[in-house]
């Protein structure tokens, strides 16, 4: 059994406002979104629906002395203020009605009534239960450029939820509104996970992403929902900050095809200065997909001014990139937005992404892209042999895409990613 925590969205735009629909209407509505995407949907209602839990399964624990200084929250008396429906895969039961959640590295330990940092499981008279599960917030088409994936299926359209709570405590997070919020207290779809199916497909989209907050903290909705998907013949990729166990990923990287890890710094100290987590943790996690499974992966690293835009660092971060994950593995540098705790500084100046770039390809870094700026050359794909230009973009939208089969049609070489 398990529990989880969750970031927000810290690489691009955020969340547009939401306004009320319900969810026939998304269903009858149509599915035209070519530039931009169709905007954020929020239903009254936080009622659950679903199947009886699937039966639990048990790891050890882990070391309780090397748990975050970080704490759980809520009451232990008194009924739960939510329907129980989903249990937790990932944790231990303990004397006295405690449990131990280990979907993240927190181990967070709960009393009856108490919920995880991450704000999404809930210890009910010694089970740990989801607040998460049939709750999106976030219901929206997107650019599968916006998580930010280049080489993964470029041009198509993906069915983009998003939950509220997160394992994070991002100083700027861009969708801090949903990302610290009990899931069950926001505006909600109160959709299952066969009627996110039913949503895509009558948008006539077969690709499900999970972004905009933490799938980590959402980790039981989002694993069931990407079965449902892999079933109906459909693709599943996410973005995530990737503070996370490894058992709970490899099971979930099994019906994921790619994902968006944000690497949000190199550094320790920065890591529990601004997310109020270890950077340990996220590393091993992107080794594990790089090197454990069969989904395709790309970086994002957000360059902060004053906190992580150091050349020294940066240089560092891409060089452990290089060694340990990959030279063909696409990274992306993304402009900050003032926002949240962190609304006093600067925009990123256009220069410090510029010299991030030069820095990730002297590092011998194949594919190298500036993000959250446009026009900029860095958004375009190019051949790393012949230099040609493959796949233009304005933002988050394709222009043109040469790429034949994988290949640069100029000299054949073949190109990392998913391209069909």
């Amino acid at each position: 059994m398990h529990d989880q925590r969750t970031h927000g969205r810290d690489h691009e735009d955020p969340a547009p406002e939401s306004h009320s629909v319900d969810r026939r209407a998304f269903l009858m509505s149509t599915g035209a979104a070519c530039l931009g995407c169709l905007g954020c949907f929020g239903a009254g209602g936080t009622g659950a629906l679903g199947a009886p839990a699937p039966p639990a399964s048990r790891r050890r624990s882990q070391d309780p002395s090397q748990q975050a200084p970080l704490r759980p929250s809520g009451s232990s008396t008194g009924a739960p203020d939510f329907t129980p429906i989903r249990e937790i895969d990932y944790y231990d039961r303990l004397p006295e009605q405690k449990i131990q959640c280990h979907v993240c590295p927190l181990d967070c330990t709960l009393k009856p009534g108490e919920t995880c940092f991450c704000q999404t499981r809930t210890n009910v008279d010694g089970r740990l239960y989801s607040r998460a599960y049939n709750n999106p917030c976030i219901l929206r088409v997107d650019e599968v450029e916006k998580l930010p994936l280049n080489h993964y299926r470029p041009g198509t359209r993906t069915l983009t939820i998003g939950v509220g709570g997160c394992n994070l405590r991002c100083l700027y997070c861009q969708n801090w509104q949903m990302s610290q919020q009990l899931p069950d207290k926001l505006k909600t779809f109160n959709m299952t996970p066969d009627e996110v199916i039913a949503a895509a497909r009558k948008q006539k989209i077969d690709t499900i992403a999970f972004s905009y907050t933490e799938p980590v903290a959402f980790f039981e909705y989002a694993l069931d929902i990407a079965k449902k998907a892999k079933k109906a013949d459909m693709r599943v990729v996410m973005a995530t900050a990737a503070f996370v166990q490894t058992e709970p990923l490899i099971e979930l990287a099994r019906y994921v095809d790619a994902f968006t890890v944000s690497l949000k710094g190199y550094d320790e100290a920065f890591y529990h200065r601004v997310t109020g987590v270890q950077m340990a943790p996220v590393l091993e996690a992107i080794k594990t997909i790089k090197q454990k499974t069969d989904a395709w992966l790309e970086i994002v690293n957000l360059i902060v001014p004053r906190y992580n835009d150091d050349p020294d660092t940066i240089e560092k971060m891409v060089d452990w990139l290089h060694t340990d994950v990959g030279d063909d593995t696409p990274i992306h540098f993304a402009r900050f937005v003032p926002m949240y705790q962190l609304s006093n500084l600067p925009k990123t100046p256009v220069q410090a992404l510029e010299k991030a770039c030069e820095l990730a390809r002297n590092a011998g870094m194949k594919h190298v892209y500036t993000s959250n700026i446009a026009p900029h050359d860095d958004t375009n794909t190019r051949c790393a042999k012949c230099g040609s230009r493959l796949i233009e973009r304005l933002g988050f939208k394709v222009l043109s895409n040469s790429v034949k089969r994988g290949k640069c049609p100029t000299c054949r070489t073949q190109l990392p990613g998913v391209w069909s």
